[in-house]
């Protein structure tokens, strides 16, 4: 299959950032409508505009509290970028004091982090969590592969946006307590777009959409990315209001040096910082003598230390108050700025109104019906802002779009609530990939390669085929159908199949005394229900045979079976609520499985299994006590086979022992583990260090040397989240005196 990338991939928007590059100085601006100056003789209009910088735009505020220092009245606000962020929050009546408390709680990860909390996710998705799957999902198309037009989709960055912005709905830019205006740019025909109009938190989701790293905004038949591409410093935009006087803020990032140039990344990044520097040049050369230009000194601050913007505020501080010889002949009387600042307070509106539908636009694949039943919000209750924002990051969270947002409409006397939850151009059908690596630094060390195929929606109900494909240490294909039976997903069909080829070690004390390979065909049919971000439960019934063969090891341990029937009824109930698998800080998470051999179902053995393990997270600040356990073992007075027994040890699974070295007819075990965060990520969750109290009684298999022992032992670690999964380094002892060293990419239990 030829790996094509689409019109809607990365390659296509650097090409056409280089043709709006070539018309930007030729096309006239949208939507910019000039404004007649001030009467002869009235205090002249002062227009503040605000440069896009990313985080770098944090200065702004501190310019902000010195105008108010100063009683240097605005009159209206021009922003681009991050600039038209700060300047929507002003604008719109949010106090100093006000975006000081949101700047304090601003991250990368609040901002770009797009699954919604994992509590809130599908239990569907919420699976994939557990297994070495990485990274985005790549479509599969007819004519090859594709990709999707950005590192985040700005869902999370719009929820952000909406509380930064104390104006709800579509709103005249003009009626606001300060007149202002967004800058954005049309990706398609490269003309800058000034917004006058419209629903703020989607006007600067648009003006900061980053090429490449946030997916351009559908807005209004248009795909809208950052206004730093033809304006980023939008002095024309000021003066078209009627601006007498202009103060601009520019924020802007300085070029890489020569030796900064390194790689495809920094290449790209420096590219648009060349488009943005020569319209912020132009910009610059248009300001008049009466105007004013502050020009931050940020240091090595860069547009993407979100996780810093408390200690840029203060740089915007500094720079304005080096103007304040001009600024403050700007100033008005105090008790005049008391006056004008009161006539700029946000009236609390009341909260929007119920609505009499709910409805989703353009939906082509994905069942309406069904996407309703995701959220929370109803027909004819009061709309809840922050539960709204919560349906939002849970619609997106399901993976079947690119972008979700919502805007009200009117029909009549009919209020709406229409969601435009846009369906991924690159979907219905996604290759994932995955990658896990161990080592105990001893001789043993593995790796394995996953491949996943899913397809989605293929009826009205939202039937999904997917196909997993493993290569390493565990050959493996399971493929499963999952067809819901209603419209909600409460209740599921899944027939299933899995073909297998692993390995199988068998100790005696620490030493490895034989290696089996187990070849197995396995077929199922489940009956389910799925209780969508709670848990999942399935009943069914298996069949087929598993062939187990000595690869090394004395002839005495050859099996005694040339091959093992298989038939039996299965339960398996999973709840989770935790808010990370890899490092988890709060929630809790069930699993019961029960396994009941059956020989009328052609199973060589009568007896049952049962399996469980539960966790439970608590943390205080930066520190979180993680305590887990499980059990196993049979129910009745049938003993377990031999070959489905338990396999025990290894890193966090009684630490100190080699994995899957103690052989196990009874399992209890108990994990009492601390970590703490030691460095904050980006988008990632950072990385931890930590340590681990293990205990567990085991009724051992007679080739494990027999008898009830406690088995205790323990662990030190750090970890970090990557791009390709949780990286453990670790060291285990027991008090046995047996000790390993453990590397893992992917969970290591």
């Amino acid at each position: 299959m030829r790996a094509l990338i689409g019109l809607n991939s990365y390659r296509s928007i650097i090409l056409q950032l280089l043709c709006v590059a070539a018309s930007v100085w030729a096309l006239p601006s949208y939507g910019q409508q000039p404004a007649a100056s001030a009467e002869p003789g009235a205090r002249p209009k002062i227009c503040l505009v605000l440069s896009g910088g990313g985080a770098r735009g944090a200065a702004h505020v501190g310019v902000l509290k010195v105008l108010e220092e100063y009683h240097v009245p605005i009159d209206c606000i021009v922003g681009t970028s991050m600039g038209s962020l700060v300047g929507a929050a002003y604008a719109t009546g949010m106090t100093i004091q006000e975006m000081d408390v949101i700047l304090g709680s601003i991250t990368t990860e609040l901002l770009f982090k797009e699954e919604p909390p994992r509590k809130e996710l599908a239990m569907r998705r919420k699976l994939d969590d557990y297994s070495i799957l990485f990274g985005p999902e790549v479509g599969v198309k007819s004519d090859g592969l594709a990709l999707g037009k950005g590192a985040v989709s700005g869902v999370q960055l719009e929820t952000v946006l909406r509380k930064l912005s104390k104006e709800k709905g579509y709103r005249n830019f003009d009626e606001l307590p300060i007149q202002y205006r967004a800058v954005a740019t049309d990706l398609v025909n490269g003309q800058a777009v000034v917004f006058s109009e419209g629903d703020l938190p989607s006007v600067m989701r648009a003006s900061m959409s980053v090429p490449g790293a946030v997916a351009p905004s559908e807005y209004n038949g248009m795909m809208l990315v950052d206004g730093m591409l033809t304006s980023n410093l939008p002095v024309e935009t000021a003066r078209a209001l009627g601006a007498d006087i202009i103060i601009a803020v520019n924020v802007g990032t300085p070029l890489l040096k020569r030796e900064e140039l390194n790689g495809v990344v920094g290449v790209a990044s420096q590219m648009l910082s060349i488009l943005t520097e020569q319209n912020v040049q132009t910009s610059i050369t248009s300001l008049q003598a009466n105007d004013i230009l502050i020009s931050p000194d940020l240091g090595d601050f860069s547009t993407a230390d979100f996780d810093h913007l408390p200690e840029i505020a203060p740089l915007g501080d500094i720079a304005a108050r080096q103007m304040a010889p001009q600024l403050k002949q700007l100033a008005i009387s105090a008790e005049d700025y008391a006056v004008w600042r009161e006539g700029q307070k946000y009236n609390e509106m009341p909260s929007p109104e119920p609505v009499d539908e709910i409805r989703f636009i353009d939906l082509h694949r994905v069942n309406p019906a069904s996407a309703l039943a995701v959220m929370e919000t109803k027909v004819g209750e009061p709309i809840d802002q922050e539960v709204l924002d919560r349906d939002m990051r849970r619609l997106y969270g399901t993976g079947d779009y690119e972008h979700v947002n919502y805007r009200y409409m009117h029909e009549g006397d009919k209020r709406i609530l229409a969601v435009e939850a846009v369906e991924k151009l690159w979907g219905p059908d996604y290759l994932r990939f995955g990658l896990g690596l161990n080592n105990d630094f001893s001789g043993g060390a593995g790796y394995n390669l996953l491949v996943s195929y899913r397809r989605t929606w293929l009826n009205t109900l939202g039937a999904e085929w997917r196909t997993d494909v493993n290569f390493g240490e565990t050959n493996s294909i399971n493929t499963e159908f999952y067809q819901p039976l209603n419209t909600d997903g409460l209740f599921f069909v899944a027939p299933h199949l899995a073909l297998q080829q692993s390995t199988r070690d068998l100790y005696q004390d620490s030493d490895r005394i034989a290696i089996y390979d187990l070849t197995s065909t396995l077929a199922g049919l489940d009956l389910g229900s799925h209780w969508y971000r709670y848990g999942e439960l399935r009943l069914g019934v298996i069949v087929g045979e598993v062939h187990p063969d000595l690869d090394t090891g004395p002839p005495a341990l050859v099996p005694t079976e040339e091959s093992i029937q298989q038939g039996a009824y299965t339960m398996n109930l999973v709840l989770d609520q935790l808010d990370s698998v890899h490092f988890p800080r709060s929630g809790w998470r069930g699993v019961v499985q029960v396994f009941q051999s059956d020989t009328s179902l052609g199973a060589d053995l009568d007896y049952t299994r049962w399996e469980s393990n539960a966790s439970v997270a608590y943390s205080l600040g930066e520190h979180t006590l993680n305590l887990s356990y499980s059990g196993g073992g049979n129910i009745g007075s049938d003993p377990l086979p031999y070959y489905d027994q338990f396999q025990w040890g290894g890193f966090l699974r009684q630490s100190g022992y080699a994995t899957d070295q103690l052989l196990l007819e009874q399992l209890d075990y108990g994990r009492a583990m601390y970590y703490r965060r030691i460095m904050r990520g980006g988008i990632f969750e950072g990385a931890y260090g930590g340590f681990s109290l293990e205990i567990g009684k085991a009724d051992m298999a007679e080739i494990a040397g027999g008898g009830d022992k406690w088995l205790r032992s323990g662990s030190i670690f750090v970890a970090t989240d990557t791009p390709l999964g949780p990286v453990y380094l670790g060291y285990g002892l027991s008090e046995e005196g047996d000790s390993s060293a453990y590397f893992y990419l992917g969970l290591p239990y």
